[in-house]
């Protein structure tokens, strides 16, 4: 059982992470908010239907091994980074009810399988990228709410109003809700994309977009996160981040000026 608390709105929350058991199998919350935000995701992006020349029975085809292929990539990623306990622990490799996923592992394998689905399917890859991408911005928004009942991804001790506070071996300590400036982070950068996506200056400029603002909030929020995926002393999905952030922004400009050159 997992005690949160947050001061500013007198709130105190018992969570246990454990959702329901089935035939003596518990089945967490954590990957009950995961499944989730696909199956939320994947209903929202039927408005989309036939946009830039994409149908939505395509999306349907994607989703049936991209949803598996991209949960494999979260967690190998995380595995990586976390090689030294999972060698000595191989059994644990594989139990992912309780956490130890990382979103950059789901997307980079993500982008690799629907590159070859787009091969197979004659899709133009960027704009099938543009076309789900706002969706995978609302899915780690809602996917993040699993790391707050796991009582994980948080911060570092603060003094702010919006701390939130948890028990760590008995001791009340008040912290950073990272997994909440996330959420927020994310679900802004979903509103930001579907309102550029209505004028589209040139194919993947969501994807563009996306990577720009998720990568710099990413980048700052890992900062005080205590439970960074590390490198010896370098926090992986900030160095990463901060790659991805300069490299789209380069993309991006150079795309753009393009643009204005041809009008």
């Amino acid at each position: 059982m997992n005690i949160v608390t947050f001061p500013i709105f007198n709130w105190t929350f018992n969570i246990n992470p454990v959702a329901f058991r089935i035939f003596n199998i518990d089945i967490y919350w954590y990957a009950i908010l995961i499944a989730l935000s696909f199956v939320i995701a994947i209903i929202a992006l039927k408005k989309q239907d036939g946009k830039y020349g994409i149908k939505y029975n395509d999306i349907l085809d994607l989703a049936i091994f991209l949803i598996p292929i991209s949960l494999i990539g979260a967690r190998l990623y995380y595995v990586a980074f976390n090689f030294g306990y999972y060698i000595n622990n191989p059994s644990q490799i594989f139990n992912i009810r309780s956490g130890g996923m990382a979103i950059y592992g789901g997307l980079i394998l993500g982008v690799i399988a629907i590159y070859f689905f787009c091969k197979k399917k004659n899709i133009q890859f960027l704009d099938l990228l543009d076309y789900i991408i706002p969706y995978v911005a609302l899915g780690q928004s809602i996917g993040r709410w699993g790391n707050f009942i796991n009582g994980e991804a948080y911060g570092t001790i603060t003094s702010m109003p919006w701390k939130m506070g948890i028990y760590k071996q008995g001791v009340l300590e008040y912290v950073h809700p990272t997994f909440l400036y996330e959420s927020i982070t994310t679900f802004f950068i979903f509103i930001i994309l579907l309102k550029i996506g209505k004028n589209r200056k040139f194919k993947g400029e969501l994807t563009c977009i996306y990577l720009i603002l998720y990568s710099f909030a990413r980048m700052i929020i890992e900062g005080i996160r205590i439970d960074s995926l590390m490198l010896y002393n370098i926090r992986i999905s900030q160095i990463l981040s901060i790659v991805l952030f300069v490299a789209f922004c380069i993309i991006w400009t150079s795309n753009v000026k393009k643009v204005k050159k041809t009008k």
